[in-house]
């Protein structure tokens, strides 16, 4: 059975104990790694590695002996309770084992666990899970964690009350971030807030976020605003050596712009729309960015979030080829001769 979006969150906090197994598949290994651990834990319990109660065997590994898999299904643990037969790093070539394995699955078995990198939709192994009666298959994508996943983040990291505006401040940071990075900064904020029982803040979120990554993405979308086309090579290097999503920096670059066209739209000016702003500015950022959208006309933000939404929309058609951060580039040069022609 196939699983995506809130119902996939909710069957990792609370995966079925009857299940024969689960796929969990992605380009984002970090964020499979995550999702593969908090299913596991919810399964076996705390105690479960301890007592024996989990198998862990790679994709490797089980190509070379095939009858690992079933062996560990079969297996009788020396204590009580349920059981998880894990293989990390699986391939399409190892789903005849797993066919047979999840047809010879009985009540009290093992459950599976798998994980592997990213399935296309003719892939077998996807097939094989989705199409079966007793098992799940969630596939994790590089989009943004919603609210919904970020509070769940925020439970584990103990931080219980955060403001709405810290939230969106969290929301953005979620799109800059890894997920391996994200859930970091949120224990690194729960730290900062231990025995602080006042809201979380904004402030207090732009604190304890990674200085370097933040700092980079403002700076590309500065150099853009303001037209410094000669900036735009080495800042994206930069970023490409972070390891900064193409389309993070798309979606990034998207609330910039939004951020300075309800600025520049204000009826009150560009002061009264700097306020309106959520989550809010402040600092030098916030003169920077009044500065930028006096300079810049309406509809030539319109234009810059056009040609930001077409090469998103470029980027996620299935029949694109040309390299992602290129047309990333072409797009940021664009925006950047509109901010010299104002």
């Amino acid at each position: 059975m196939k699983l995506a979006g809130r119902d996939a969150n909710a069957y990792f906090r609370k995966p079925d104990p009857e299940a024969a197994g689960l796929l969990i598949f992605g380009e984002d290994t970090m964020r499979v790694a995550m999702r593969r651990q908090e299913v596991v834990a919810a399964l076996i319990g705390p105690e479960g590695e301890t007592e024996m109660r989990l198998t862990r065997m790679s994709g490797a590994e089980l190509r070379k002996e095939p009858a690992m898999l079933l062996d560990a299904v079969k297996a009788t643990g020396f204590f009580p309770g349920p059981r998880v037969a894990l293989v990390e790093e699986t391939t399409d070539g190892l789903s005849k084992t797993f066919d047979a394995a999840l047809k010879d699955w009985k009540p009290g078995d093992a459950q599976i666990v798998a994980t592997a990198g990213q399935l296309n939709a003719r892939s077998a192994l996807r097939k094989l899970f989705e199409g079966s009666r007793q098992a799940y298959a969630a596939g994790l994508y590089n989009d943004p964690p919603g609210r919904e996943e970020i509070e769940a983040e925020l439970k584990r990291a103990g931080i219980a009350d955060v403001g709405r505006d810290a939230m969106q401040a969290l929301e953005g940071l979620a799109r800059a971030l890894t997920p391996g990075d994200f859930r970091q900064t949120l224990e690194k904020i729960a730290l900062y807030k231990y025995e602080d029982t006042t809201p979380l803040t904004p402030d207090e979120v732009e604190l304890n976020a990674p200085a370097s990554i933040e700092a980079e993405m403002d700076e590309i979308f500065h150099v853009l605003a303001e037209g410094r086309t000669a900036e735009i090579d080495p800042v994206m290097q930069r970023l490409e050596a972070q390891g900064v999503a193409p389309v993070t920096l798309l979606i990034m670059g998207m609330r910039h712009f939004r951020t300075l066209y309800t600025v520049a739209s204000a009826p009150g000016g560009a002061r009264e729309g700097i306020n309106r702003v959520r989550p809010p500015v402040f600092g030098p950022r916030r003169d920077r960015m009044m500065r930028q959208a006096q300079d810049w006309r309406t509809d030539r933000l319109e234009d810059a979030l056009d040609h930001l939404m077409e090469t998103d929309l470029r980027l996620r058609s299935a029949g694109q080829r040309a390299p992602a951060m290129a047309l990333v580039e072409r797009c940021f040069v664009r925006l950047a001769h509109l901010a010299q022609r104002r």
